[in-house]
């Protein structure tokens, strides 16, 4: 969550329901969040026990995949419209339809006839001038937050057949950076922004079968599911743990009337430490960026000139502006959902008039160039070297595309005695972070330990990813549908009043003795006519 906050308190396992203001007490940012926190864990855990692992309901069920031939000779999927939960996150593939625009003057919608012979305009649409409706459905190269690239071959679905469609749910944070609509412009341009958005973000992409170690190409649809989840279980599975502590810094001596003989953390204030993976992988390729301001510190792009960016801002104040030297990276809502790595890029030069900065290199191709992306500089405070001096028996913080080579079974220091531990056998994932709490009030970090006060490992705050599987494409017309559905649980609701009740439960035990005397009461008696008529057929016989 790249977020300007405080701290995180919510942790499920205290088993809180929820959060109790007082009065007369100072209101946090931690617990109007950890509120939302608790119903949201509430709500999500209580849909996952009630529909399963995913599903969707039965009349509006989602993510109905269906192969077809796509532009360009690549093939395409349509993914049908609805809801859909995995793990209790609710999925929405129904598209966006747009409204009904006031109709332009001069034309026959506007009450003339002046425009019926434009009806059909040069971009296709019914009127001059209009664009074609959109469809009415996602398909995989337009699906909202994949920004799957034609020219890209890893993009491309597989050739081969035959390949699983699954779905990839998680979450992020949108600012006002990347949607200025959050801003309150009421409030001036001088002022921060408000509160952040938290958004449910997916993605239909395929698996290969060979992933799934599946005999055979068209298994039984209950070992397709069943060897999807072992493969979900282990791609949802952190791989990497990190401990935090703090010790006293090296500078403390040098300023003994400022710094407590006792103290460790010397910051200049509170701060939010977010260490974030940057490049995945095993140790030896992976690496790491921090922000003391949990990454929040982010600058929106007016304009991208080769090496140079003008910037909407360069800062309110000297915590949260650029300088020379510092590292940024290049981001826009497509590189976001992609999670991939580009190389950070660092402030060679300030035109602080022009609102502009000249980066070290040009951000990645395909980042940056599109405004309705809504690009933005994110700011990361490490630098070539987190120590001013390097102890003997150390090497300088070296950094690798722009950001901190990952080193584990040792203490790394970030800055003011705040010290990370990687655990040794880690393999690292683009976009896992740790939050540190930094507070000045202890000299410490807030980080849980054991009895004998040593910092514990824990896995990464995030990201929580999820999946399920849709369908398992073996073909054009065979797309056997692997999601699951459920039905309403309301029923009608019986007479509420005593008489009603009373006079369908007397209703109910006329029809249960009626039905008893049927199956086992004594046989209906003759009738006197019967028994007279069968008597004179035998007298008639005799004679």
């Amino acid at each position: 969550m790249h977020a300007d906050l405080s701290r995180n308190t919510f942790r499920p396992e205290r088993h809180y329901s929820a959060v109790v203001a007082q009065q007369g007490r100072v209101q946090l940012d931690a617990d109007a969040n950890e509120q939302t926190a608790i119903q949201l864990f509430q709500a999500r855990t209580l849909a996952a026990d009630l529909i399963g692992r995913h599903g969707g309901p039965r009349e509006a069920t989602g993510f109905k995949i269906t192969l077809r031939g796509g532009s360009r000779e690549l093939d395409d999927l349509v993914i049908g419209g609805g809801r859909y939960y995995v793990d209790g996150i609710q999925c929405d593939a129904t598209r966006p339809q747009p409204g009904v625009p006031v109709p332009a003057e001069g034309t026959a919608d506007a009450g003339g006839k002046e425009g019926a012979a434009d009806k059909d305009g040069p971009d296709g649409g019914d009127g001059a001038g209009e664009p074609a409706a959109p469809p009415a459905t996602w398909t995989y190269w337009d699906q909202p937050d994949g920004f799957r690239d034609p020219e890209r071959p890893g993009d491309r679905l597989p050739t081969a057949f035959p390949y699983l469609a699954y779905l990839k749910v998680w979450e992020r944070i949108v600012t006002a950076a990347e949607d200025p609509a959050l801003r309150e412009v009421a409030l001036g341009s001088a002022m921060p922004d408000t509160a952040a958005r938290t958004k449910v973000v997916w993605q239909v992409l395929p698996l290969p079968a060979s992933a799934l170690e599946l005999p055979g190409d068209n298994p039984p649809i209950d070992d397709i599911r069943a060897a999807f989840a072992r493969w979900a279980q282990k791609a949802s599975t952190p791989g990497s743990r990190l401990a935090a502590r703090s010790e006293r810094p090296d500078h403390a001596d040098e300023d003994p009337c400022l710094v407590a003989p006792d103290a460790r953390y010397r910051g200049p204030e509170n701060q939010l430490y977010r260490v974030e993976v940057h490049d995945g992988g095993s140790a030896k390729d992976a690496t790491f960026k921090w922000s003391r301001e949990n990454g929040s510190v982010t600058f929106p792009v007016d304009e991208l000139d080769g090496t140079w960016v003008e910037l909407a801002t360069l800062g309110s104040d000297d915590k949260l502006d650029l300088n020379v030297g510092d590292r940024v990276e290049f981001i826009d809502t497509g590189y976001t959902s992609r999670g991939e790595a580009a190389p950070l890029l660092r402030v060679e030069e300030l035109d602080l008039p022009g609102r502009r900065v000249r980066l070290s290199d040009e951000p990645a191709p395909g980042v940056g160039r599109r405004p309705e992306l809504h690009p933005f500089l994110r700011r990361w405070d490490h630098h070539e070297s987190s120590r001013k001096t390097v102890r003997r028996g150390e090497r300088a913080g070296r950094l690798k595309h722009g950001a901190l080579p990952i080193e584990e079974g040792g203490w790394l220091p970030l800055e003011d005695g705040v010290e990370v531990y990687f655990a040794a056998g880690g393999h690292y994932r683009t976009g896992d972070f740790w939050v540190i709490p930094a507070r000045t009030a202890t000299g410490g970090v807030e980080w849980p330990t054991d009895a004998a006060r040593r910092p514990l490992l824990r896995d990464p705050a995030g990201i929580a990813v999820h999946f399920a599987p849709l369908a398992w494409v073996a073909g054009e017309q065979a797309e056997p549908d692997l999601r699951l559905a459920f039905r309403p649980l309301s029923a009608s609701i019986p007479a509420a009043d005593d008489a009603a009740l009373a006079a369908e439960a007397e209703a109910r035990a006329e029809e249960a003795d009626a039905a008893a005397y049927d199956s086992a009461g004594p046989a209906p008696s003759r009738s006197q006519t019967t028994a007279e008529a069968e008597a004179a057929v035998e007298e008639g016989g005799a004679g």
